[in-house]
């Protein structure tokens, strides 16, 4: 038989044969990604379906989405999607949580956490985390009832090890649930497991809380996390997908932007508007960064001690 028969014989088979010989034509490479992911799918799908049902700690970043999806695939109805929304909370985040919550097909709860009203959170230790993420799961934990679920689970995933985060230390206390780290699954595979349920957040950049921002020692404030909000705003809409807008003492912005685009920031035109508009938001001095974007440089100043 010619292979121009044999390529048109593969569309007689059986559905399940047609699809054996699909797998098998596609490159080798391919097929073992495909393999691996559906491993990891499976592991945390299982590791969840144990738990019988839970509420998950859902910002709209990607591990919690992830988490969120998996939780709908393994417990249905038993499993509601949980955010928590305040000023540290920038703009968007909420509508995309929602938007995103609907696409999955999960439950989908809104509380209004009161982290602000916590001085050991507003004074701006590098412990504030812990103190955040105590007062979101403590809330979650007495909602559990009128949600009936028994478990919190959050979206740490394995390389969150790695950094200090001192929210993780508050979901060991509370007996919060990390499933893909218990699944020793990092950030990678947590993208491809995004791309596989078709998420469109697969490739969103991290968005940590706007009080991350807020350098240690300077007041966590409403108004400071507007500010810093409106600058990331204007930056984002000015075409910069990956940045960070840092508030220092002196109502300073450091501004972070991938370190191929520093050139573009700087350019006359753009920089002449980008001051105008800092000004106008209040800021009085802005500086370009110009090591470039790093995911919680904040935390360099931590290194020599939480690593001891």
């Amino acid at each position: 038989m010619s292979d121009h028969g044999r390529q048109r014989s593969r569309f007689v088979f059986p559905r399940v044969g047609f699809r054996v010989q699909c797998l098998l034509d596609l490159p080798q490479g391919f097929q073992f990604q495909m393999a691996t992911i559906e491993a990891h799918r499976n592991r945390l799908l299982q590791c969840i379906e144990k738990l019988e049902s839970c509420a998950v700690a859902f910002s709209a970043g990607v591990d919690s989405t992830v988490v969120a999806k998996a939780a709908q695939v393994a417990l249905g109805q038993r499993a509601v999607a949980v955010t928590g929304v305040s000023a540290s909370l920038a703009s968007g985040e909420l509508a995309e949580a929602s938007a995103l919550a609907k696409q999955i097909g999960i439950r989908h709860e809104i509380i209004r956490t009161g982290e602000f009203e916590n001085t050991a959170y507003t004074e701006n230790s590098p412990r504030r985390c812990f103190h955040c993420k105590s007062e979101l799961y403590t809330q979650m934990h007495q909602k559990l009832a009128d949600w009936e679920v028994a478990t919190i689970v959050n979206g740490a995933n394995l390389d969150d090890q790695g950094d200090y985060r001192p929210g993780l230390e508050a979901a060991s206390q509370l007996n919060v649930r990390s499933p893909l780290a218990e699944c020793e699954i990092g950030k990678g595979v947590v993208r491809e497991l995004a791309e596989y349920w078709k998420l469109p957040i697969w490739n969103k950049p991290a968005t940590p809380c706007l009080s991350s921002r807020v350098a240690y020692g300077e007041e966590v404030t409403a108004e400071r996390l507007a500010m810093i909000d409106r600058a990331e705003t204007f930056l984002r809409d000015s075409g910069f997908g990956t940045l960070r807008v840092r508030y220092h003492a002196g109502d300073l912005a450091r501004i972070e932007v991938p370190s191929d685009r520093i050139e573009q920031l700087a350019d006359s035109a753009e920089r002449e508007q980008l001051v105008a508009e800092f000004q106008k938001i209040g800021f009085r001095y802005i500086c370009l960064d110009l090591e470039g974007f790093r995911s919680g440089s904040q935390n360099l100043v931590l290194a020599s001690v939480w690593k001891q």
